[in-house]
């Protein structure tokens, strides 16, 4: 691996470290936020977010939902930034998730929605640009600088504060051990051994990844980063999604990732997984223990949602493996910068 490629690696790395020292700088903006939320809980959370942020509001999406019950809207930047238009989000949760914070969107529509009457809050890594200020509540990740263009120990520490939120806001104690034990699961997570996918997408140039549950926003931003980092052709499903249509492309040369949920969602993923090796296709799938044809390991299941995480951070540390394996230089991906600026 070369020294610019170790950027990323070293990144990956620090994700266990992030993830425990954000507990003292989200304490007590969480705790403040909690106390909001219950007084005057929202019927509606609107999540706005890019790229992996996008991701980790999907995430949000799953565990806000699942744990409170109120329904996740993924809003659309452009209507305020582009059209100029006001959502109707008097008294509701509006949730910006960002690195930067500078994506003039994202600005536009957390200030297009406080003005509306929603309670603004910012989840974001730099807490110095625009969208800390146009919100009436910052969130820092604190996952430190990232210098890579491709995130990773930002969406894992991403992911971590959305649980962190949640399990105060529901007095969620298992959760809350859970996360507690995250950081030495990253780090065990970051050590498994997922060569057989080095090989298999190695040579090929189109795959799909899947997941569901607390997976699907995993599979999604492991579509991402095959993309940003690998140049590699893949596309994100639910387990449900790809089975109306997309299971046309199960074939032996065309790879199918799948991230498994521990919960409720796995009987699901893995008949759906038989199905698919009945059917010859090239499957990878995560499963506790040892790696095997076609088994990418995974941890003991502890809990659902921080499980999900734990494969994220071995999929991140494959893909340096596959990005070196293609003669790539994961910190230098072609047509990218670090900041995008959309309107």
């Amino acid at each position: 691996m070369s020294g610019v490629q170790a950027r990323m690696a070293d990144e990956i790395a620090e994700a266990p470290q992030a993830v425990a020292r954000q507990s003292a700088g989200l304490a007590r903006p969480i705790a403040e936020l909690v106390s909001r939320l219950q007084r005057r809980p929202p019927q509606v959370v609107v999540t706005c977010a890019r790229g992996s942020s996008a991701h980790a509001a999907t995430y949000a999406k799953h565990l806000i939902e699942r744990s409170i019950g109120a329904p996740v809207a993924e809003a659309a930047p452009n209507i305020a930034s582009v059209y100029g238009r006001r959502l109707n989000l008097k008294d509701q949760l509006f949730l910006a998730i960002s690195q930067s914070g500078r994506s003039d969107d994202l600005v536009e529509m957390a200030l297009s929605a406080r003005s509306a009457g929603a309670l603004t809050v910012a989840m974001v890594n730099a807490t110095d640009g625009p969208l800390t200020r146009a919100c009436d509540s910052v969130l820092p990740i604190g996952a430190g600088p990232e210098l890579s263009v491709a995130a990773s120990k930002t969406f894992v520490a991403t992911v971590s504060a959305v649980q962190r939120l949640i399990a105060a806001w529901t007095s969620d104690e298992a959760l809350a051990r859970a996360i507690d034990g995250l950081p030495e699961r990253l780090a065990e997570a970051t050590g498994l051994d997922w060569s057989e996918a080095v090989t298999a997408l190695g040579r090929t140039t189109s795959l799909v990844t899947i997941g569901r549950g607390p997976t699907l926003s995993i599979a999604r931003e492991a579509s991402l980063k095959l993309k940003e980092t690998c140049n590699l052709h893949a596309e994100a499903f639910s387990g449900a999604e790809f089975l109306h249509g997309p299971v046309a492309l199960a074939a032996a040369r065309y790879p199918i990732l799948m991230f498994m949920p521990n919960d409720q969602a796995a009987p699901g993923m893995l008949q759906l997984a038989a199905d698919l090796h009945r059917k010859g296709a090239a499957l990878l799938a995560t499963e506790p223990g040892e790696a095997g044809a076609g088994r990418l390991p995974a941890l003991r299941p502890e809990h659902p949602e921080t499980d999900a995480v734990c494969l994220v951070q071995s999929f991140y540390t494959m893909l340096i493996r596959l990005a070196d394996r293609l003669g790539l230089n994961v910190d230098r991906p072609r047509h990218l910068r670090k900041v995008t600026r959309t309107r």
